[in-house]
């Protein structure tokens, strides 16, 4: 299969590669034309055989939407694009109308595995008419980890960036509670190794997970992050979870009380939020303060 993938950074780059190790053919462009095979989106779209599927992993909000926009007025009736980023679920139902109106498909599709999922694979869960998804599933096959799970087609438009946003309001809450456990563990001086006591977790335990590994990944390169600044940035998805809860009066107290803790890192240094910030790292590759 044939594949239009826009935006070459620490996700899409590696999802290129993976896609290609599964026999795909892989067109990619991005800004930076060292990471790209073309030099346009119109080069882009003329390089692929119709029907055309392009995967947009561009930042979210007005990157997202002049990239649609462009595409739209490129592809034909029949093709599909892809939203693969971090998009706000209502933004999905109006893209979805504006392609439509063109005779192009749209299919949402939220992403997670960050910077490991080259080799893991990558957690799909993806929204839209069945037809388009059908379009695109070779290539949710290829990004998948292997195994029965890890994909999902979540419902209808937006479905896939709303699961996508409940995960990684989760992720905020699970993350808050290794941070809050770690600086408590760290805090009394009967615990003489926290960072062997967070390995010790690793197994056998109700509380290991793949995070819990990053940690300890991450203790291992800086035992007491003292190297770190104690901020952490919040990607969005959080405020739009507690604000999705809010609309449907659906309690969520930890994930809220995860994402308040992290704007209160932006007042002092806190150490809970050096592990916030270490793991963030770990998954996603996303930039960290040092001291």
């Amino acid at each position: 299969m044939e594949l239009g993938l826009v935006g070459l950074g620490k996700m899409g780059g590696n999802m290129r590669e993976r896609i290609r190790r599964a026999g795909h053919t892989v067109i990619g462009y991005d800004r930076n034309p060292d990471l790209a095979d073309v030099a346009s989106l119109e080069e882009l779209v003329g390089k692929l055989k119709g029907p055309r599927v392009v995967w947009v992993m561009v930042p979210a909000g007005a990157a997202t939407q002049s990239t649609i926009d462009e595409l739209s007025e490129l592809l034909q009736p029949g093709d599909v694009v892809v939203d693969g980023g971090n998009s706000r679920w209502t933004d999905d139902e109006k893209h979805a109308e504006e392609l439509k109106a063109k005779g192009i498909g749209f299919v949402d599709c939220g992403v997670s595995g960050g910077v490991w999922g080259l080799e893991n694979g990558y957690a799909l869960m993806y929204g839209g008419d069945k037809e388009n998804v059908a379009k695109v599933q070779p290539i949710f096959d290829a990004l998948k980890p292997e195994g029965d799970f890890g994909s999902v087609h979540a419902g209808k438009v937006g479905a896939g960036h709303f699961a996508k946003m409940v995960h990684n309001g989760i992720e905020y809450a699970m993350m808050q509670a290794y941070a809050e456990g770690w600086e408590l563990l760290e805090k009394v001086d009967s615990v003489t190794d926290v960072r062997e006591v967070f390995r010790s977790w690793q197994e056998g335990t109700v509380i290991r997970s793949w995070l819990l590994d990053l940690a300890v990944n991450a203790l291992d390169d800086d035992e007491h992050l003292e190297n770190l600044r104690g901020y952490a940035q919040d990607s969005g998805e959080g405020r739009w979870t507690v604000e999705a809860a809010i609309d449907n009066a659906v309690p969520l107290p930890a994930i809220t009380a995860s994402l308040f803790a992290r704007f209160a890192s932006r007042q002092d240094d806190s150490p809970q939020m050096k592990m916030i910030a270490a793991l963030r790292n770990q998954f996603g590759g996303h930039a960290v303060e040092k001291k």
